[in-house]
């Protein structure tokens, strides 16, 4: 038989489907159609960079991308190409740069990043965009995280040779109800107006002027308050636009970073939650390209302030006549677990909301088998789907709790309950952090007034601790570890980033606690939890909560699908954006 030719390392690609790229000095393979920018940043390089994003299409505006590339030469009549051990044709190197985020990579392309052609074309583009930038640093909101202040000390020239006056441009400009605009800090790079143009699809921000006086503003009679407006504020390299709520008020090197989910619908968008001495100060969107691609509503990532309101409840608290007085948590779970337990059969329920984590259900579930407690029940909360990332199901674990607790239809459970508290069936109830006197449980003051017993364990004081028995202060979502299946069934997980206050424990601690009273054997932390729970079963048998990704894990599909995960798809198929 005859022997096959090896394959030169320059066919190998060929035979991929992919080019060869060289990037300074050694050969890469890149899928064809990839800029250069992104063969430049997996090669382990990086490039600086202003305008482009991943996410956005490619304007080529900022210039801070410009690296030097070469290309085998052309030959002259007659001449046979030589080519090197490899098979590569030499690299004939232009004599001006080019820009990598508008460049695709092509067959035997030549790249380098550090040459000092390069060196100076960065030198220059970045004294440009200082000659008439504020150098105010030390008082900048974004300083600590500004792409214009990292890349002056590593590509700058360490010195200007400007020395005209600066152009002044509009100030602290109110351009929309959460977000602030600070034009003398723009460097064009035109990425919010992208954004709301492509993503958002509200064109409301726009360049006007020309030259060294353009400025960045909002459609006349506009304001910017798009729901999706914050991530502008995300996505701006410098300190031009910053969120009201987070202005000036602390500076994000003092602040811990906290991956987690959030829990406001049942998309589960990939969050960081940034912290410090227990305190929430933000919270901002986690790329996850299954998910929320690298987006978030305002609603959102806004909704936490309520955790350091004055009706947050800092300790349990037992009736004690017509008012409540403050009691040590376990005298609080013992009378809670003592009425479960003497509760006559059939008389006793359990509220569980789909806001709770799979671990806290679970133990819920264990709780009320140990009591004899068949009457179990959620709220449901359904609202309108904004086509973008915001669900019609308002619950973060809706599926979760179908998994633990079974298929069932959540309304008609929700009311038979009530009909059952109406009736006098039901004189026991315990509530896991749901006010029942809010308009989606349906239940009224009345209905609250029939139970014999009462319990509520929430993290603020509402109508339902107003009228319980005993009150056990729980946790909110920075402070609970566990996890969640959102609405396309995907298992994720949440991360505590702080401590309840006070007196108040997890939620997770209090069912742990009422599981003790009663004397049922207790889970040794969240992951002997989910450890048991995925025991029982066979989805996730083979998983940890330890060894559930940052950006999860499918468990099975619903045929659920999110807006703007699958535009966004469908503009990296057209090669419209990297993605």
């Amino acid at each position: 038989m005859p022997v096959e030719e090896a394959l030169l390392p320059k066919d190998l690609a060929a035979a991929e489907g992919m080019v060869n790229v060289q990037i300074n000095g050694v050969w890469h393979r890149f899928p064809k159609g990839t800029r250069l920018i992104e063969a430049i940043g997996k090669s382990g390089d990086e490039v600086p960079h202003y305008c482009y994003h991943p996410k956005l299409s490619s304007p080529g505006n900022c210039r801070m991308c410009m690296v030097e590339i070469g290309m085998p030469a052309r030959l002259a009549p007659g001449a046979e190409p030589t080519y090197d051990d490899e098979g590569y044709l030499p690299i004939q190197w232009m004599p001006r740069p080019a820009i990598s985020c508008a460049t695709m990579v092509s067959e035997n392309l030549g790249v380098r990043t550090k040459s000092t052609l390069v060196e100076e074309a960065r030198h220059g583009v970045m004294e440009f965009l200082l000659a008439n930038h504020p150098l105010d640093c030390p008082i900048c909101d974004q300083a600590g995280e500004c792409r214009l202040q990292e890349f002056a000390v590593g590509h700058g020239r360490g010195g200007s040779r400007f020395v005209e006056q600066k152009t002044k441009k509009p100030k602290n400009v109110d351009i929309g109800p959460r977000i602030r605009l600070d034009d003398e800090r723009c460097i064009m790079c035109s990425r919010c107006i992208r954004f709301m143009d492509e993503v958002a699809m509200d064109p409301v921000l726009g360049f006007s002027e020309r030259g060294g006086y353009t400025t960045l503003g909002v459609h006349p009679g506009r304001k910017l308050d798009h729901n999706y407006g914050l991530n502008t504020v995300d996505i701006c390299p410098v300190g031009a636009l910053t969120c009201n709520d987070f202005r000036f008020q602390m500076r994000v090197w003092f602040l811990k970073e906290t991956p987690s989910i959030d829990t406001n619908c049942g998309t589960g968008i990939n969050t960081v939650i940034w912290t410090r001495n227990d305190q929430v100060y933000r919270i901002t969107p986690r790329e996850n390209n299954d998910v929320n691609s690298c987006w978030m509503p305002d609603s959102h990532r806004l909704n936490f302030h309520y955790l350091h309101g004055q009706h947050r409840l800092t300790s349990s608290l037992v009736r004690d006549g017509d008012h409540h007085r403050s009691a040590p948590s376990h005298n609080a779970a013992g009378k809670v677990a003592s009425a479960l337990k003497s509760a006559p059969k059939g008389t006793a329920a359990l509220v569980v909301s789909s806001r709770l984590t799979n671990e806290e259900m679970f133990l819920a579930k264990r709780l009320a088998e140990k009591c004899g407690i068949s009457a179990i029940a959620t709220v449901p909360r359904e609202g309108e789907a904004d086509d973008y990332l915001v669900a019609a199901d308002r619950n973060p674990n809706t599926q979760g709790f179908l998994r633990i607790f079974g298929d069932q239809d959540r309304a008609a459970t929700l009311q038979s309950l009530r009909d059952d508290v109406r009736s006098g069936k039901i004189r026991t109830l315990l509530t896991l952090q749901e006010d029942l006197l809010a308009p989606e449980a349906g239940f009224t003051q009345d209905d609250l007034e029939k139970l014999d017993f009462l319990a509520s364990l929430h993290l603020l004081d509402n109508g339902t601790a107003a009228a319980a028995d005993v009150v056990l202060a729980g946790s909110g979502f920075p402070e609970n570890r566990g996890s969640m299946i959102n609405v396309t069934g995907r298992l994720q997980r949440l991360n505590r980033a702080i401590n309840p206050p006070g007196e108040a424990l997890t939620n997770w601690e209090w069912l742990a606690t009422l599981l003790r009273e009663t004397g049922a054997d207790v889970f040794d932390g969240e992951a002997a939890a989910f450890k048991a729970l995925a025991a029982s079963d066979e989805l996730w048998q083979d998983l940890t909560l330890a060894r559930i990704p940052d950006n999860g894990i499918q468990l099975y599909e619903t045929g659920i699908k999110i807006p703007l995960v699958e535009r966004e798809r469908e503009r990296i198929a057209r090669g419209e954006i990297n993605g």
